[in-house]
């Protein structure tokens, strides 16, 4: 009881339980604050990142930059996933999160690739920028799906899924 299900569609994103915990929650503050510095690092990096496939200078920033920016993405995963279990009572793959969890993954197995491919030398410079830019779109579409989210909670109702697809949170 409590939990939303996957046809619940209209009914509010948090049960009323679940945003007492939500907002008693520390990890609500450190989600806010991680999830503005990580879209500020992003910022950064991609401008990095660009800079030096344009014009193949700043490579060592670059690759700094995207180990910083991985570096946040495990912290605000790891502090994502103590959110969630004070929320929903899971670390991870709770069903109003499910599909943000589920990109999450892909991000930072894109993230975990980049980190792997410098450290070993597996992939050149060029190829290496343009992993990190895979991984930043990924990213974009993540943090577009908390935005979502965000406004969904604010607005007290459910996501609305596109093409009458139904989503774990839906």
């Amino acid at each position: 009881m409590g939990r939303l299900s996957p046809s619940s569609e209209g009914k509010a994103l948090y049960t009323i339980e679940q945003r007492q915990r939500r907002d008693s929650s520390p990890w609500t503050v450190v989600q806010g604050v991680l999830a503005a510095f990580q879209f500020l690092v992003f910022l950064a990096s991609l401008a990095l990142v660009i800079r030096t496939l344009m014009t193949g200078e700043g490579a060592f920033a670059a690759n700094a930059s995207v180990l910083f920016k991985t570096l946040v993405l495990y912290t605000i995963m790891v502090t994502g996933s103590l959110w969630e279990k004070d929320v929903f009572g899971q670390y991870l793959f709770a069903p109003a999160f499910f599909w943000e969890d589920v990109v999450s993954f892909v991000v930072i197995a894109l993230h975990t690739a980049y980190v792997a491919a410098l450290l070993s030398g597996y992939l050149g410079q060029h190829e290496l920028m343009l992993l990190a830019l895979a991984a930043y779109g990924v990213y974009a579409v993540n943090a577009a799906q908390f935005v979502w989210k965000l406004r969904q909670a604010r607005l007290g109702a459910a996501p609305v899924m596109p093409h009458g697809q139904q989503g774990a949170g839906a």
